[in-house]
């Protein structure tokens, strides 16, 4: 086991060859500088593990050493030695960053004990920073599986979002396309991927406990709150904050996540003051946002910054050249998983997943083929193994053609027959406009003139 590395910064010639000895008896390897800069320097090339630094030293001082560490490594565990009786840059230092401080002349022992402490929260910090390390592998680029145009267009987006400072993203596509995996893969590719990611359904918290969750609360500020809580927008400060089904928010919520959006501020519940926070607001819905904006259950102020940057998610059976490809990967998944040595599918399985429609998505295929390898144990996955939806499924009924259209005795609106045409369109592409345009042979600019004709986008602003 690698000994614990820590560097003494002191002018003191006795407390530096004092501490060296004490210490390397305990099992430390311990590395001394006597100035600031050349702190600085031993702390860069030897990165130790833990650091005792005087306030007071020669050329520069300590606070302005523990400020350019923590710039270097805002997780350094530092120790500050003061003299006796200056408490005020003691509780200065600990506010800038540093993990505790002993006062001159110190006990050996007790030094000995904070060290120990300090060794534990490094012991985490690194298990931390491996689970981390495991969620960015699990949740990398390689991770949005595709090579349908669509989907490759869709992977570089996310490549180009995940690494960029844009503050809010959403994502829109039908239940079960992807969108929390795409989610945590724009925070675990970015430069916040070390902090943390809070997953929020809006729809599984009750609407009495919403506000509270997010915003936390003061003690007193309601009968239960008997002491201060945190919300998860202040625990998920430096990191990302994914809002999965954004649609189901209160209007009164809605209020204040714009606030915060737009001041990267808000109050706790009862409190007075404002919370500062950085974060990044990925946003996600099945619903059309523009309908429930229309319907006046989504403010349009909010719906136009979180659309900063959307991101619109296929359904499965648009992008059918990846069914094979997410099939693979989710028997090799589940071969791992469950021990099992499935070698895939069948090519009438093939067949039958290609004619299916798949309401459900992704998430439905890994479903199906996540039972089937629990209950079956062939080499490969088989029409009997498929659930009868699957089988008995006939696309043709999807694909009927409807009645033409046909004038009746008292006339019709011609422009009643376009809005409803538009809107059919528009319901049957999922409010793709792209898609939308297609099946009507226009052209998106097109599409969308007749989409403000018809008030199917909000008024510009």
């Amino acid at each position: 086991m690698e000994k614990a590395k820590i560097l003494v910064v002191d002018d003191e010639k006795l407390l530096r060859w004092s501490l060296q000895q004490n210490l390397s008896k305990e099992g430390f390897t311990v590395i001394t500088a006597e100035k600031g800069m050349q702190g600085l320097e031993l702390f860069s090339e030897e990165q130790p593990d833990i650091t005792l630094l005087d306030v007071h030293l020669p050329d520069i001082s300590g606070i302005n050493v523990l400020e350019n560490i923590k710039k270097e490594n805002r997780d350094a565990i530092i120790i500050m030695v003061t003299a006796f009786g200056d408490i005020q840059t003691a509780v200065k230092t600990i506010k800038i960053g540093a993990y505790d401080f002993v006062e001159k002349p110190f006990n050996m022992d007790k030094l000995k004990i904070l060290i120990g402490k300090a060794l534990e929260t490094v012991s985490l910090r690194k298990e931390v920073s491996q689970f981390r390390s495991q969620l960015s592998k699990k949740y990398g680029f390689t991770n949005i599986i595709g090579k349908s145009d669509e989907m490759l267009k869709i992977g570089e987006l996310v490549r180009k979002v995940a690494r960029s400072d844009a503050a809010t993203i959403l994502l829109q596509g039908e239940s079960g396309t992807g969108k929390d995996l795409v989610a945590k893969v724009i925070h675990y590719e970015s430069g916040r991927a070390d902090r943390p990611f809070m997953d929020i359904n809006c729809t599984a918290l009750p609407e009495t406990l919403i506000e509270s969750e997010l915003f936390g609360f003061e003690k007193g500020a309601f009968t239960d709150a008997k002491n201060m809580k945190k919300g998860l927008f202040e625990l998920a400060d430096g990191g990302t904050v994914f809002l999965d089904e954004i649609a189901d928010m209160k209007l009164s919520t809605q209020a204040k996540l714009l606030k915060i959006i737009e001041n990267k501020t808000f109050k706790r519940i009862g409190g007075v003051k404002d919370i500062s926070v950085d974060l990044r607001i990925v946003a996600a819905t099945n619903k059309n946002l523009v309908e429930e904006v229309r319907n006046d259950n989504f403010r349009e102020d909010l719906y136009y910054r979180l659309k900063v940057i959307p991101i619109m998610l296929p359904a499965l059976r648009e992008r059918r050249d990846d069914i094979f490809l997410l099939a693979k990967y989710f028997v090799e998944e589940f071969n791992r998983e469950f021990k099992k040595t499935v070698k895939g599918i069948s090519k009438e399985t093939a067949k039958a997943f290609l004619n299916y429609h798949w309401p459900g998505n992704i998430r439905e295929l890994r479903n199906v083929i996540e039972r089937a390898m629990i209950l079956e144990n062939e080499d490969y996955i088989l029409p009997e193994h498929l659930p009868v939806e699957i089988l008995s499924f006939d696309a043709k009924h999807l694909g009927a053609e409807a009645a033409p259209v046909s004038i009746p005795p008292g006339g019709l609106d011609i422009e009643e027959v376009e809005r409803e045409l538009i809107k059919q369109a528009l319901d049957i592409a999922k409010w793709n406009q792209t898609r939308a345009a297609r099946l009507l042979n226009l052209t998106r600019d097109a599409l969308r003139y007749r989409m403000q004709k018809f008030g199917f986008l909000p008024a510009k602003t």
